[in-house]
């Protein structure tokens, strides 16, 4: 215990950390990476008649997807002065690279959506997030936290009165598919679907962020933040999710909705445990009470957000204790969680090659999951020993970097 001076440990933790991150910021996005693999690649339903929702459909769908966006607040607040928001000209460069790497994100997710594949890419709306945070990138914690919750109440309301008006036309302004480069040529429709009628409404959406753009501006490397940040989420989660099963099931909200949707057999009950993005939610203000996943309501809102704040708080403790006893626990996620682009990119467009066909011979959807996920582990591995970014992470910083201070910010 005495051979180790107390300046030998500091010097040792240091120079393993990139400077500037987080790792347990990086290990909460890799664990958000491998959750939307899984909801990709694994059964949501069980294959049968009622839709018995398996245990990835309650766990991941809709929280990890959510996770990813919570952190992307996380990562814009921390790059724009932690708790300290940059202000003036600062601010203005830093607003730019943040609108120079949206266009980067943007043209992955609109030639991924090119691929013929059965995944709902996210990259797109990504892309449209960052652009719409820009002008709360300079408040403080206290205004994002009074926005961001006026957002998850406000907004589900407007998404909900709005969106029977834009379903309306024939045909209505909805793609149907993932945002693609030839719906550019149809701007009305791309940007109902971005923002309203699609998969991950931007509208709503927008919340994620600006709870994230709270977390960030908090002083994470404070050993109390990560414990309240886990402590409140859980309870909020628990509170939320409560509520909305009350909701549904105890106060008549489900036996509502199904005489709204006429379909007697209908398994609405399956369906608000694991995914409500496919149904049109109109016809009763019932719908706005539930906490169902991918619905976009304030509980479904609340919830996630709240989850996502625990694991956050929860990966920053474990980054806390793997300093304390020297190893690297996080490495397996972090390491992924540093370049999810890329590694996001080169899934999706992997899972493409197997859309509408058999698996290979002796392979099985566990299987599959398992070779995604251990290979972007692996990959991620390397690339962290290395200090490398992922390509696309050097695009997209490359991007940021000239709009921050122009092309000799890049010699």
């Amino acid at each position: 215990m005495t051979s180790r001076t107390p300046a030998t440990r500091p010097r040792k933790t240091a120079s393993r950390h990139q400077p500037g991150r987080l790792r347990g910021v990086d290990a909460a996005r890799g664990l958000a990476l491998l959750g939307m693999m899984a909801t990709h690649l694994l059964p949501t339903f069980e294959s049968n008649a009622d839709l018995t929702p398996t245990w990835i459909g309650l766990t991941f769908s809709g929280r990890a997807a959510a996770l990813f966006a919570v952190l992307a607040g996380v990562g814009l607040a921390l790059s724009t002065g932690k708790d300290k928001p940059l202000q003036g000209p600062e601010l203005s460069a830093a607003r730019r690279g943040v609108a120079l790497r949206s266009l980067v994100i943007a043209a992955v997710g609109l030639t991924l959506g090119g691929l013929e594949v059965n995944v709902a890419i996210i990259l797109v709306h990504y892309a449209v997030l960052f652009l719409c945070v820009l002008p709360f990138l300079g408040l403080g914690v206290k205004r994002l936290c009074a926005w961001a919750a006026g957002w998850i109440l406000v907004s589900p309301v407007l998404a909900y009165l709005l969106r029977p008006w834009l379903l309306a036309p024939e045909p209505p302004l909805r793609l149907g598919h993932n945002p693609r480069w030839e719906d550019l040529g149809t701007p009305s429709g791309l940007l109902a679907d971005l923002f309203l009628t699609g998969y991950y409404p931007v509208l709503q959406w927008l919340a994620y962020l600006l709870v994230g753009l709270a977390i960030g501006r908090l002083a994470l490397a404070k050993a109390v933040v990560p414990v309240l940040l886990l402590v409140s989420g859980t309870v909020v989660a628990v509170v939320s999710k409560t509520l909305g099963v009350t909701a549904m099931e105890d106060w008549g909200g489900r036996e509502a909705l199904e005489k709204v949707l006429n379909s007697p057999g209908y398994p609405l009950g399956s369906i608000l445990q694991v995914n409500l993005a496919g149904l049109p939610q109109e016809g009763s203000w019932w719908w706005l009470a539930s906490a169902a996943p991918h619905s976009g309501t304030p509980l479904d809102l609340l919830h996630t957000s709240a989850v996502a704040a625990a694991v956050i708080g929860a990966c920053l403790l474990l980054e806390r204790l793997a300093e304390w006893v020297d190893l690297d626990l996080l490495l397996p996620l972090r390491g992924p969680g540093a370049m999810t682009l890329t590694l996001y990119t080169v899934h999706v467009w992997v899972v493409s090659g197997f859309y509408l066909k058999p698996l290979p011979a002796g392979w099985t959807e566990d299987g599959m999951y398992f070779a995604h996920a251990a290979i972007a582990i692996g990959v991620g591995i390397v690339f962290a020993r290395l200090r490398w970014r992922g390509p696309l992470e050097w695009v997209g910083h490359g991007a940021s970097l000239v709009g921050r201070g122009g092309f000799k910010a890049l010699a």
